[in-house]
């Protein structure tokens, strides 16, 4: 079966994402996808909400025609690293390759994000050269800073010959699905989705229009903002965080 599933997705468990889950779920149906990936940053808080609430399986099976795969963007030591199928601490900080091994004894897939974009934290290519154990690669990033990043991801993955994936990296409700990747797989499941990947999936390039960008940005430095005042008004306080 034919699956069009968004890899890269965040909620408001996020430190600078804003998406409702139940929101997320609505705009995954409008837009015909049959799943997405939640991959918060260092968090598998909304992968919980979702189980609490009914909208993910434990088994890995889907909810109403809808398959949410766990997952999680690691902030390593050297860069983010997505991890597909499992549900992790917070390990921010972990070496990319304690990372990757954590991921393979879980049994999930391990994805370098927008690794060539200088302006976000991705794994730099002298790293990647060292994981020769990573499942695929991002090529194309919808949020991405500019688009030659995702050309060299792209003839990185070529010469690799790993399989390549596509992402909206969406951070509010109506950037989710921008992106995808259209998958082959044997069955409607976690497991399904994985093997897929695996086997190497076809993308669908679409970026975010300038208004979504906008508001990511403007999300980011919002988020970023608040946090810092706290930390001053904690340090004020006598209070550490």
């Amino acid at each position: 079966m034919v699956l069009k599933i968004d890899l890269h997705c965040h909620s408001r468990f996020s430190a600078d994402g804003v998406a409702e889950p139940e929101l997320m779920i609505a705009e995954a149906r409008r837009k015909g996808l049959h799943g997405f990936a939640i991959t918060d940053h260092n968090t598998s808080a909304c992968v919980e909400y979702f189980e609490q609430h009914g909208f993910l399986k434990a088994d890995g099976t889907a909810v109403n025609g809808l398959l949410i795969v766990p997952g999680q963007e690691i902030t390593t030591s050297e860069g983010h690293l997505l991890a597909l199928g499992v549900r992790l601490p917070d390990l921010k900080g972990i070496a990319p390759k304690d990372a990757v091994k954590l991921i393979h004894e879980l049994g999930g897939l391990a994805i370098p994000a927008h690794p060539y974009d200088f302006f976000r934290a991705g794994i730099r290519e002298p790293v990647m050269n060292t994981l020769t154990d990573i499942d695929a690669i991002e090529v194309f990033n919808a949020a991405t800073t500019f688009k030659r990043y995702n050309r060299q991801a792209f003839q990185y993955a070529q010469r690799r010959g790993l399989p390549m994936t596509a992402a909206s990296d969406a951070h509010d409700h109506p950037a989710l699905g921008t992106a995808y990747t259209i998958l082959q797989a044997e069955e409607f499941s976690v497991k399904g989705v994985l093997d897929a990947i695996r086997r190497g999936p076809q993308i669908h390039q679409r970026y975010l229009t300038p208004k979504d960008a906008f508001k990511k940005t403007w999300n980011n430095v919002f988020r970023l903002s608040a946090k810092k005042k706290a930390r001053i008004k904690a340090a004020h306080q006598g209070v550490f965080i």
